[in-house]
């Protein structure tokens, strides 16, 4: 079994805020096996080496999805899930270390585990067997494969014989049905009423339409901004449909802790060899 893959980069919606750095990162996504699509939006990969004492306070307007990560290196910890982040989710990367990822549908957090959405929302955990019995085998059984290729295969192994245990319903396939309109922009599926979709979306991300819909536009902007900055606050806000500029400016400010203007200035001088680190560029300490 195959997987087509492909580097991310600057021009990609990934929500990363100084998207220059996936290149250090090695940043590539990896599509999902059509058996498990309902469950697996895809994998990524990353990994890095970083200089000594190089810090990177990395910003990233997430997907509004759930995300299981095996980790090696100088990193938290080696199986880690992180929920839906209704702000930012930053991450410090140093040293050396790399990670393969599984980003889930939303569907996908139900059929590979025993947790809620509300129990990992706005959290980063490390899976332990007391955490979560049924996810700690999953992603015990995959870290245990030396490479990329054969983690993907025993991913989609071990996730078509989890959906066969816990078949998709209709509410769950609601739900992957509402957040694939939204993230393409547009209407969400015909339902008897609005209540089925919130319902849904609620039991499987914890989070409504309207939140997933104000969210994807906000990477969007992000997207926007690294690649055609010039446009400014007011050119982006008109062609992304924002009443005003001052709408985008609050909602932007909300989720990512700054205004865009200072967006665009840490954007200026993110290829710096020294900075901030509140502003999610590379700096430098002592080693």
């Amino acid at each position: 079994m195959t997987s087509t893959s492909r580097p991310l980069d600057r021009a990609d919606r990934s929500g990363v805020l100084h998207p220059d750095n996936l290149r250090r990162y090695a940043a590539t996504i990896h599509d999902a096996h059509a058996s498990v699509a309902a469950v697996v939006d895809h994998f990524w990969t990353v990994a890095w080496h970083l200089p000594d004492g190089e810090r990177i306070q990395q910003h990233v307007v997430t997907d509004p999805a759930v995300t299981l990560t095996v980790e090696a290196g100088n990193v938290p910890a080696e199986l880690v899930v992180t929920g839906v982040h209704r702000r930012t989710w930053v991450r410090e990367i140093a040293g050396w270390g790399s990670a393969f990822a599984i980003r889930l549908r939303p569907a996908g957090l139900a059929v590979v585990s025993d947790l809620t959405p509300d129990a990992i929302a706005d959290r980063t955990l490390a899976v332990v067997p007391a955490l979560d019995a049924r996810l700690h085998t999953l992603m015990r059984a995959v870290a245990d494969e030396p490479d990329v290729a054969s983690r993907i295969a025993r991913a989609t192994a071990l996730i078509r014989t989890l959906v066969a245990e816990r078949p998709l319903t209709a509410r769950q396939r609601l739900a992957n049905d509402a957040v694939a309109a939204l993230m393409r922009g547009e209407p969400l599926p015909p339902e008897p009423s609005a209540r089925s979709v919130q319902r849904a979306l609620r039991e499987t991300i914890g989070q409504g339409p309207a939140w997933v819909r104000r969210w994807v536009r906000l990477q969007e902007v992000v997207r926007q901004f690294a690649v055609d900055g010039e446009a400014g606050a007011a050119g982006i806000a008109a062609r992304l449909g924002y009443v005003d500029q001052s709408h985008l400016v609050n909602d932007f400010r909300a989720a990512v802790g700054m205004t865009p203007g200072e967006y665009l200035r840490s954007l200026a001088v993110s290829s710096s060899p020294a900075g901030s680190p509140a502003d999610g560029r590379s700096s430098t300490t002592p080693a």
